[in-house]
């Protein structure tokens, strides 16, 4: 029943491909390369400083930097890594596109995931043999009677300051939703490649530009009165902000990840729903434009769909057909829970201590 609504879904928005598409100069914010951030610290210098110049081409130079016992984090290693990551994606202005193959750079990325991977896996924890992939699941789909943190803050008591600073927090992603988790698509195959693409496809708007999630987020961002360029607030968020993005890309670009990978889209998904209609609530708590509702919205009604080609389609072929993956689907999924409630925790004291939840108010763009 709900694959049928699943491609009743895709079919309806593919009736509308047809319909006028934004102007260029109106999609602009979406498309274009993002600047170099500031560097925060010796690991992000030294990547900063390498991306400024040309790539080398004869010759393996390492980058001087030593990863040590560095905070994994912490600003600098995350930014560092957010930096090497986003040479998969679109690229920085002004940056030479070589470097996204370079061995030297590709060294030290390695060296900040080892550090990064290395304190998640401490962090989360062992994953024990009883441990399945369908009990996460379900876990994750039970929601607390008396819950707490950002959704349930915003929805209850937020501000409309506070609301506008999650936007920031959440562009990082948002602004490339449905891409880390992209990097799966060829590590897969049959069922759950199918229905992997299948949600994907919904999360690109179907083949309808302005229904792309990415799209929708940058509309809700201008109705906010946001910036809506790509990695606009990078050099504003903390260092749990990248941290939940940069999980993403980590998984995704590692075949060996593929089953965290996935437990990560599984979570994302799972989740999605019940968060959602708390924004919803809260946006309209506060009489945000109905762009901002939309975003939401289209979440709550989307994502529980999903949930079940996810769970059944996806997770459960993937484990049926390699079930040595179960448990890396497992720490995919705890992997995302943890670092979620770090960012949580970061937005809770800073909201309850009256103090902005970025790295400087929003005014002082």
């Amino acid at each position: 029943m709900n694959r049928g609504r699943l491609s009743y879904r895709i079919r309806v928005l593919k009736g509308v491909t047809r319909t006028t598409f934004r102007p260029v100069e109106q999609q602009r914010s979406s498309t274009v390369e993002p600047s170099l951030p500031a560097a925060h610290g010796p690991l992000s210098i030294a990547v900063r400083r390498a991306l400024t110049g040309p790539a080398p081409r004869d010759q393996f130079t390492r980058i001087g930097a030593s990863v040590g016992d560095v905070d994994p984090y912490g600003h600098d290693l995350q930014l560092a890594l957010y930096m090497c990551y986003e040479l998969h994606y679109r690229g920085f202005s002004g940056v030479d596109p070589t470097w996204e193959w370079n061995p030297a750079l590709l060294h030290l990325r390695a060296e900040l995931e080892r550090a990064f991977l290395t304190g998640v896996r401490r962090d989360v924890g062992p994953i024990e043999s009883d441990d399945t992939a369908v009990a996460e699941m379900d876990k994750l789909s039970i929601e607390p009677v008396d819950g707490s943190g950002p959704s349930y803050y915003l929805r209850d008591t937020g501000t409309w300051s506070q609301m506008r600073e999650y936007f920031a927090h959440r562009s990082l992603y948002h602004l490339k939703e449905g891409d880390p988790h992209a990097w799966a698509i060829p590590r897969l195959t049959g069922q759950a490649k199918a229905a992997f693409v299948a949600v994907e496809f919904d999360e690109y708007g179907a083949g309808y530009g302005p229904r792309v999630h990415q799209q929708l987020f940058a509309d809700l961002l201008d109705a906010a009165g946001l910036d809506s360029t790509y990695l606009g607030y990078l050099g504003m968020v903390p260092a749990e902000s990248l941290a939940v993005v940069n999980i993403m890309s980590l998984f995704g670009l590692h075949r060996r990840l593929r089953g965290a990978a996935i437990g990560h889209f599984a979570a994302t998904e799972i989740t999605s729903p019940p968060g959602s209609r708390r924004m919803v609530e809260a946006l309209r708590r506060m009489e945000a434009p109905e762009e901002c509702v939309a975003f939401y919205r289209e979440h709550v009604e989307a994502d529980a769909v999903h949930e079940q080609v996810v769970r059944i389609d996806v997770v459960g072929d993937l484990a049926a057909r390699e079930p040595h993956l179960d448990q890396d689907i497992v720490f995919g999924m705890r992997a995302f829970e943890f670092l979620e409630n770090r960012l949580a925790d970061h937005l809770m004291r800073s909201w309850q201590a009256g103090a902005t939840s970025l790295r400087r108010p929003l005014d002082e763009m």
